[in-house]
């Protein structure tokens, strides 16, 4: 196992302001040997919270004295009792017989306390940061150095089956809002030496916690230079969320695509892991981000690599016709209606013109009317309860269009149009990239309403140049179709048997590409 730590390197990092003071990291405040002198310190930046709880000890009889500083149930009051206050008050509450010499914080560390994990420092910049991080912190009168008890002690959220990623055949565990045992979870899968863990601290006033995940031996170690690069350059006050890690680290800001792939499975996290990726896991969000990305990761399920190569590839080519029908179907019947009726059989043609008889608008505004509307109720039925937004989408979508098809306002054919074109947006596995297809859905749109098919045909040309541009920390974002890479079509279109893909995708140049047995 190796782990590494990095803590705000670049940053011009300040503590949170706990009692309407700031303490600057960058010019450490060092402990005294005077336990009163260290106590008017901590005052100034911790007393006036309400759960800061001071614990004062007196030791050999009131000879020394001592305190504990925790956050009151943030840290493990159970934990802090019996492992830290309990035996150094039994080892020297009182003096026997003759007073023995002034407690050292040494034997006090080594031979008495018997908490997990045990660190010491001489700053009140790292006290203060762990008291806030959950940890408890232990001063002795007489020495300039503190102890750091780890005792987290907070409530996290059960493990649930994941909503956004729902599993069919694959494991049904998924990330939560603790960041070591989202580590742990990751650790079950790869039991490996090489899993690397480096972390991080970042916000200026958050310190959210930030943990790096990766295989040393098979990553490629520029793209793992460039992520580490990128994270330390961040400088904002907050991080909140994996979301905020996102949009600081990704290549261009201005495309639709996203280049950052997100996932609350472990088991996907784990196999972007072996297959050369890196993993970012962020304190206090259950998504997890992982990079470098290709277009086809998007389109692809956990799941597919738990059935059969035949199942799999028949629903991945279903999952790409299904994103042609969202992207282009309307726009492609807004064209023909518009522009190129000739191109329409005759029978048909009669027929569309019937039911547009009496319809006020022409095509381009029936389709934006009811494509704003499907993605109002989309959105509402997200906002809304559980129960209610299920309702809310089904009933409000069937009235809508029946009233509208009734009102003239808008033809049958146009809502059979727009209704399989929201169906086959649903079939998109991720929905970050969901949501890129439904923005680009009202430019195709808009193209073919004003140029008809040569709208399009230019549309599409503008997409495919974007996303042939696109570039996922320095990887070609359409491979490997674009450059053609014959090696890496085995788990693009279609997915060959597992016996088959016996090396990891050569766009990721990894250091160790052989994944299984003897090549051919």
């Amino acid at each position: 196992m190796r782990i590494g730590k990095k803590e705000d390197n670049g940053q011009n990092d300040r503590m949170p302001s706990m009692a309407g003071k700031e303490i600057d990291s960058d010019h450490d405040v060092f402990l005294k040997h005077s336990l009163s002198s260290n106590i008017k310190l901590l005052n100034r930046y911790v007393s006036k919270d309400a759960d800061v709880v001071f614990r004062f000890l007196k030791l050999l009889d009131g000879q020394q004295n001592a305190v504990l500083v925790y956050v009151d149930n943030l840290a493990d009051n159970q934990s802090i009792q019996q492992h830290i206050i309990a035996p150094i008050l039994k080892e020297f509450g009182k003096a026997k017989g003759v007073l023995p010499g002034p407690v050292k914080i040494d034997r006090l560390k080594d031979s008495v306390v018997t908490a997990r994990c045990v660190a010491e420092t001489n700053k009140l910049n790292e006290c203060v940061l762990e008291i806030f991080k959950g940890n408890t912190v232990f001063i002795l009168d007489g020495s300039n150095r503190a102890l750091i008890f780890t005792t987290p002690g907070w409530k996290t959220r059960d493990q649930d089956e994941p909503l956004g990623e729902p599993s069919i055949r694959g494991p049904r565990d998924s990330f939560i809002e603790s960041l070591q045992e989202n580590i742990v979870r990751v650790r079950r899968r790869i039991r490996d030496s090489g899993l690397t863990v480096k972390k991080y601290s970042l916000g200026r006033r958050t310190k959210t916690e930030v943990a790096v995940m990766y295989l040393s031996g098979v990553a490629n170690q520029k793209i793992v230079d460039e992520l580490d690069h990128r994270i330390t350059k961040i400088d904002t006050d907050s991080i909140v969320a994996s979301g905020y890690i996102e949009q600081f680290i990704e290549d261009n800001i201005l495309t639709v695509f996203p280049q950052v792939q997100y996932s609350e499975r472990p088991d996907k996290t784990a196999a972007a892991i072996l297959e050369g990726r890196i993993a970012i896991l962020v304190d206090n969000t259950p998504f997890v981000l992982i990079v470098p990305t290709v277009f086809s990761m998007f389109i692809q399920a956990p799941d597919d690599y738990y059935d059969r190569w035949i199942y799999s590839t028949f629903i991945r080519c279903i999952r790409y016709v299904a994103i042609l029908i969202s992207l282009f179907l309307p726009a492609f019947y807004v064209s023909l209606i518009s522009f190129h009726q000739g191109l329409i059989p005759t029978r048909l043609v009669i027929f569309a013109a019937a039911t547009r008889e009496g319809i006020p608008f022409p095509a381009l505004i029936e389709a934006l009317i009811m494509e704003v509307t499907l993605e109002i109720l989309r959105e509402a039925g997200v906002r809304l309860p559980k129960s209610i937004g299920q309702a809310v989408g089904i009933v409000g979508g069937l009235v809508i269009g029946e009233a509208a098809t009734n009102a003239g306002i808008v033809s049958p054919v146009m809502v059979i149009i727009v209704a399989l074109t929201a169906v086959s947006s649903f079939s998109i596995p991720q929905y970050s990239i969901g949501i890129s297809m439904r923005i680009l859905r009202f430019f195709i749109i808009f193209a073919a309403g004003v140029f008809g098919l040569y709208g399009v045909v230019m549309a599409f040309l503008m997409v495919t140049a974007n996303l042939t541009k696109l570039r996922s920390f320095g990887l070609d974002y359409m491979s490997p179709l674009a450059p053609f890479r014959m090696g890496d079509m085995k788990d693009f279109l279609i997915r060959l048997p597992m016996p088959a893909m016996k090396r990891r995708p050569r766009t990721l140049k990894n250091r160790d590409e052989k994944r299984q047995g003897d090549e051919d």
